[in-house]
Order: structure tokens, then C-alpha cells, then sequence
């Protein structure tokens, strides 16, 4: 086995040498048997549980939580063609500093790459339909990704991550993830915590934060926690807190769990491994190199070495040992899920679990396949649905710790800059988060309908959702992702519980490959999404944007009318900022912005598509024009038109999506309308002209929430 220092470039501190790492070891040397063993036929009585209606209740009607973290996807990489999300289709576009769209990534050269399909670059490339499924993974450093990231602009995506980043699985490569979505609840603005790797992500599923490295006093912000020799992390883990409550919790694990179970890495497991390891022949530093080191051991030897474990166990005291049994105890390779299926059938399930998979089932794309992995929820589904009280009372968590490598088009939200660089949630002067979006499927019988939520959550929405659920508070998420972060209780809808239709099995794992990287066709066209639109949850933000123009520049009146604080991002084109500008509202703010050259082209971003788009002259006919939202009354959205200048204007106004609308309108010098506008279920897209001044345009876009389930844009 090569050292365990020598992870792959994308699992050590901004490292660029590859080689087989411990990593990459486990992956090949479990993936032909883990993934052959995968999948199951859904028995009729998971057809008939299923089958069955659950009564409306609340969130207490939820006794069991199950999250499943998987690895190493964005949200476009996965889902940006699925219909009814915000994917390829996006007309709420945020633009690159060159005037393109985020989706025409630029290569240091200048010329751009468009997203392109997996499927389509194979076979230009002359592989099998089947080779899709081992794809390798890209660099995911908190160096790259911040550099990515490049200050906001998020323009250095080729640059950073090289062209394959563009790449994208559609609904024939990824059949079962598709279904899941259809079938249950999608989240479309869930990022992940830290812009890099997998384990301080996986640092916030467990604890809210990731704070610092005791040998360097530098955040920690890459995979450091690896190394055997690694010192442990100081503060406390969300299972400590449960433990301490008197909460059931478990994590499920085989021997090889990837190095995905991050509380091992804890000061308290640490301890609590180094008195078990004391019974243990050899030198081992942490109870994952005795796991490690069980591999390509005979079977008489494994079972030596483990009863000495078990011995080690007796030395523990009752505290220790019940955390030994519920975060670092490994069972045997491929019986995670049947170690689950037995705590349902003895009745024994905790309120909390967590799964920890082998590489082969981590959904990883340089260790596993999509297919082997969606064999490995499949398998979670049926075992869960195959005890009808289980299923009527479980909610399971499908998740995503980074994006990889891979692209995402939606500029995350980011705490406003720091002076000194530093502060909970920045390092160095870059933001550790929140980082791209990654996947998340939630399934139970109270997510049921192929809902889309676009609330902003990340990977401290999972503990938040756990505190609300459980009493237990988490003291180590910051005010600042509380603020602008859910908790996921949104994403359910308790009036009611739908029935599922049958999930089809995933097909099997086809040969393994080696692993390869994709280029972009050609010739490139634009990427497609499925046409139409689903049901979306409701969501708590009614942003609201203003504009007065003087001379000196333009100041902006962002406003917040929902019940949760807005993130608004405010990106200049015409030399007013150097850097897109965060905000974050409970109520309103004021931005101060200058027109160096005597005009202004600014977008105002804010959740679930919303845009406001200004761009004129300080000098125009229509500098005092302003055209803002106010409200909703059933479909009619409520807009007030202002002229604080001293001349009249003509005032065009035309739809460009959702309806097919226009009006032109005398507005006199002083003289505020309101105009009513019809909108598709709340969504709106509006573009305002000035016939007298040819530099004035506004362009509002949208969803106006009204506290119901609506559609998603």
C-alpha cells in the first residue's frame, strides 16, 4: 500500500503531484466486489409500503433522520439539464466581467468553453456509451476553487480546473438521481460549506465549522486531517453534543470508509483510539491505519488483529466505549447496509444516522461510478421501505460534501469582504464558503411530489434542521451562515404525504477503466435543459431593489420583506466596483456606488433567480426614472414607476419570458404610478426602455412569494 501521506492532488493541501493514493488504493481494491454485490430486485412488500399513504403530521412525525453525504459533484455537472430547476436554462445570468454569460467560461487564451455533455465527448472520443461512468476527478484545493472563484467574478473556472470542468451527466447517464428528483424534493441553491476539499466540508456536517490546524494555526481548509500523524481537531462534534443530550445517534461504516467519517479526526476519538490501539500489535497511530492496514491481511490475520481491537475495547470506561461504538467502530467490507437493516428489524434504529460508504459506493469520480453508487442508495430505499413504520417515520438526506472539480454557474453567497482578510468564515483574504452548489435529494413520505426548493442552504443546514428537530443547539455555526442559510424544515410539507411510484433498480457497473478526462467538442453549441417546469416549496425572501442616480455615481436601496435575512451580490461593469459587492439583508441597506466615466451598468443579484439589472447615464433624460417592485396580489405583481427628474419621459415596458406583455407610458416630471403586471404564478421578467434617453434600461426578474407552493422559473 503506498504511505499514507501520499494522497492525490486532490485530497492533500494544494498539492499537485498524483499518485495511488490511500485513497485511490481502497477505491481499486474494493471497487470489483463492492459494486458487483450492489443492488437488489424491490421486493413487493417495498412496493406495497410504499404504496401506502401517510396521515399529515408535523416535524416531531419524523422519529429517524438518515444523511447520506456523498462525494465530488456540482449541481450543473449533475442536474443542470433536469427539467424545472435552476440549471442551463437560466435566464437570470449573472455576466462575466467581459460581458459573456457565466456559462462561456473563458481559457487563459480567451477563448471560451461552453458546458458540454459527458455523453457526447465519449463518443467523439471514440469510447463506449459505458465509459461515462469513470470519469476522473479534478482539482478541488481551497486554492483552486478560491482561484476558480477569482474575487467573485467566477471567471477562472478553465484556468483552475482545466476544460473538463465544463462536463455534464444527463438523464440516461444518471437515471436513478434523475428519478429521486422527480420523485421527492430537490434543493437548486445548496452550496457546500468550503470552497475545496472533501474533509473540512465534512468538518461543517459534523461540527458547523472547521477551525484551525494546531501545527500551523492556519485554517483548516484542506484534506491535512489524513495524515496518520495529524494532531486532531480541538473543538466540539455535533454527535458529542447529541451524546451529551441523551440523542441516539450512529455512524455506519466499513473498514474502508474513504477517510469520509471526519469526527475520527477529533481530539476526543483520538484519545479514545490511541487506549484501544494500546491492545493492538504494531505501531498505529489512529484507528483508521488499523483499518487501513487490515487490507491484504489473510483472514486468519484480520481476525486476530481484530479481537485484540475488541480487547483494546474493555479498556475503555462506558463514556468511551459508547462513542468508540457509534463514530470509530468499522464493520466488515459490503455490510453497511445490512448492519442498517438489522437496527430497523431489532427496532433498534437511532434517531440520527450517518453512512459513511466504501470509495467504490462514494459516488467519487475518481474512485467510484454513478451507477455503483445509485445501486447503493437503491439498496438504502429498499431497506428502509421494507418496514412500513420506518418509512412513514424517516427522512433521508441525500447530499453532496464539494463539487469536485466541476462547474456550477451560480455565484455562491460569501460573507461581505473582511478589512483584515480573517474572520469566521474567511482565511487569507479568499471566503472559505459557501462554496458551489452541490446536489441534494431529500426523500421521505413528507417530500414526495418532484418539489424543487430554492432556499440557500449549506452543509450547516443539515445541523440547523438537526437542532430544530432534536432541541440540540450548535454553538460553532457562525451568525453569518445562520443568517443566510435554512434549516431545511422548508423543504417539507407536513399538510400532506404523497405516494411514490416504483423506483426503477439501477443497472449494473460496467467494466472498470481507467479513469479519463473529457475535452470539449469542436464545435460547441449550447447546453440543453428538459423542457418545463415543477412544483417548487415555498420560499422566505421578498427582495426589493431601488435605484436614485446623481451625479456623483448611483446609490441603491436593497430591501428585504420576507421573514429571512436576503444575500444581494452587486457586480459592476463600468469600473464602480473592483470586485462584486456582498450584502446581506434582515430589513434594508444602502450602496454607494460611483459612475466613474459618468455611467453605470450594475446587476443586483439576490435568491432564486432574482435580478435587477440598471445601467444609463448620470446625464440621461431618464437619470431620476426608477422602476421597483412593491408587492403581489394573487398573479398581479405591483410595480411603482418614479420620475424624480425635471422633464417628462416616455416609459416602454415589455416582457421578455413568462408573459407575453407590453405597455408604453407618458410619466410626468415628479410623478409616481403604480402598474399592476401579470406574472406566470408569481414570475416575472421585465425590461424597462426610455424612449428620450437610449442609455436608460432596467430589467427586473424574479419571483414574488406569497407563502404557497407555487412553480418553479
Amino acid at each position: 500500500m503506498a504511505p499514507h501521506d501520499s494522497h492525490d492532488t486532490n485530497h492533500l493541501p494544494d498539492n499537485e503531484t498524483r499518485g495511488l493514493s490511500r485513497r485511490g488504493f481502497l477505491g481499486a481494491t474494493a471497487a470489483a466486489t463492492a459494486l458487483a454485490a450492489a443492488g437488489s430486485l424491490l421486493p413487493p412488500s417495498v412496493q406495497a409500503a410504499m404504496a401506502k399513504p401517510v396521515p399529515p403530521g408535523s416535524l416531531q412525525s419524523i422519529k429517524h433522520v438518515i444523511i447520506l453525504m456523498q462525494e465530488n459533484r456540482s449541481f450543473d455537472h449533475y442536474f443542470g439539464s433536469l427539467r424545472g430547476v435552476r440549471g442551463f436554462g437560466d435566464k437570470s445570468i449573472t455576466r462575466l466581467p467581459n460581458g459573456n454569460s457565466m456559462f462561456e467560461q473563458p481559457r487563459a487564451t480567451g477563448e471560451i468553453v461552453l458546458p458540454f455533455s459527458l455523453r457526447k465527448a465519449a463518443e467523439l472520443a471514440g469510447r463506449p456509451d459505458s465509459d461515462i461512468q469513470y470519469l476522473g476527478d479534478l482539482d478541488h484545493s481551497f486554492n483552486g476553487t478560491t482561484a476558480a472563484w477569482n474575487n467573485g467574478w467566477c471567471d477562472k473556472w478553465i484556468p483552475a480546473k482545466s476544460a473538463s470542468t465544463m462536463t455534464f451527466y444527463e438523464r440516461s447517464d444518471i437515471p436513478l438521481q434523475f428519478e429521486l428528483a422527480d420523485t421527492f424534493t430537490i434543493c437548486d441553491a445548496y452550496h457546500c460549506s468550503v470552497n475545496g476539499s472533501t474533509n473540512p466540508n465534512r468538518n461543517y456536517l459534523w461540527s458547523g465549522t472547521t477551525g484551525t490546524e494546531k501545527a500551523t494555526g492556519k485554517r483548516a481548509v484542506t484534506n491535512a486531517a489524513y495524515n496518520y500523524a495529524h494532531a486532531g481537531y480541538d473543538w466540539t462534534t455535533y454527535p458529542e453534543r447529541l451524546e451529551q443530550a441523551g440523542v441516539s445517534w450512529q455512524i455506519y461504516q466499513d473498514w474502508d470508509n474513504f477517510t469520509d467519517n471526519a469526527v475520527e479526526y477529533f481530539d476526543t476519538f483520538k484519545a479514545i483510539g490511541h487506549k484501544v490501539l494500546a491492545a493492538v500489535d504494531g505501531d498505529l497511530r489512529t484507528t483508521e491505519e488499523f483499518y487501513d492496514s487490515l487490507h491484504g491481511k489473510a483472514p486468519e490475520e484480520q481476525d486476530r488483529l481484530l479481537a485484540q481491537l475488541a480487547a483494546g475495547r474493555e479498556l475503555l470506561n462506558d463514556a468511551e466505549k459508547a462513542l468508540f461504538d457509534k463514530a470509530m467502530f468499522r464493520g466488515r467490507p459490503n455490510t453497511l447496509l445490512e448492519r442498517l437493516g438489522a437496527d430497523i428489524d431489532a427496532g433498534t434504529l437511532s434517531k440520527v444516522s450517518w453512512l459513511v460508504p466504501s470509495a467504490a459506493d462514494s459516488e467519487h469520480p475518481g474512485a467510484s461510478t454513478p451507477v455503483g453508487s445509485a445501486n447503493f442508495v437503491y439498496r438504502l430505499l429498499d431497506i428502509v421501505a421494507s418496514s412500513q413504520e420506518t418509512w412513514d417515520s424517516t427522512a433521508i438526506f441525500l447530499n453532496f460534501d464539494e463539487n469536485d472539480g466541476y462547474f456550477d454557474h451560480v455565484p455562491p453567497p460569501v460573507q461581505p469582504r473582511p478589512a483584515s482578510g480573517e474572520s469566521t468564515d474567511w482565511t487569507t483574504a479568499r471566503p472559505i464558503g459557501l462554496g458551489p452548489r452541490v446536489p441534494m435529494t431529500v426523500v421521505s413520505p413528507w417530500t414526495i411530489g418532484g418539489y424543487v426548493s430554492s432556499e440557500v442552504f449549506d452543509h450547516t443546514s443539515m445541523i440547523r434542521f438537526l437542532e430544530a428537530w432534536t432541541g440540540v443547539q450548535e454553538p460553532n455555526i457562525s451568525a453569518w451562515r445562520r443568517e443566510v442559510c435554512g434549516d431545511l424544515t422548508g423543504v417539507f410539507n407536513f399538510a400532506s404525504a404523497g405516494t411514490p411510484p416504483v423506483v426503477e433498480q439501477p443497472g449494473p457497473v460496467p467494466a472498470k477503466i481507467s479513469r479519463w478526462r473529457p475535452v470539449p467538442p469542436a464545435v460547441q453549441v449550447a447546453p440543453i435543459q428538459e423542457d418545463g417546469t415543477r412544483p417548487a416549496r415555498p420560499l422566505p425572501y421578498r427582495p426589493r431593489t431601488s435605484a436614485a442616480v446623481a451625479a456623483d455615481g448611483v446609490t441603491l436601496s436593497l430591501r428585504n420583506q420576507g421573514t429571512s435575512s436576503t444575500h444581494f451580490a452587486v457586480y459592476g461593469y463600468a469600473g464602480e466596483v473592483t470586485e462584486p459587492r456582498h450584502v446581506d439583508v434582515k430589513a434594508s441597506e444602502t450602496v454607494k456606488l460611483p459612475a466613474p466615466s459618468g455611467s453605470f451598468d450594475l446587476i443586483v443579484t439576490g435568491p432564486n433567480r432574482y435580478q435587477y439589472e440598471l445601467k444609463g447615464s448620470t446625464a440621461g433624460a431618464a437619470a431620476g426614472v426608477d422602476v421597483s417592485v412593491t408587492g403581489r396580489s394573487g398573479d398581479a405583481l405591483h410595480l411603482e414607476l418614479r420620475n424624480s427628474g425635471s422633464s417628462p419621459v416616455t416609459l416602454q415596458l415589455v416582457s421578455l419570458q413568462y408573459k407575453e406583455l407590453g405597455t408604453t407610458l407618458k410619466l410626468q416630471a415628479g410623478a409616481t404610478k403604480a402598474l399592476a403586471w401579470e406574472t406566470l404564478s408569481g414570475w416575472y421578467d421585465i425590461e424597462a426602455t426610455v424612449i428620450e434617453d437610449a442609455s436608460f434600461r432596467r430589467r427586473l426578474t424574479g419571483c414574488e412569494e406569497n407563502g404557497l407552493p407555487g412553480i418553479s422559473g
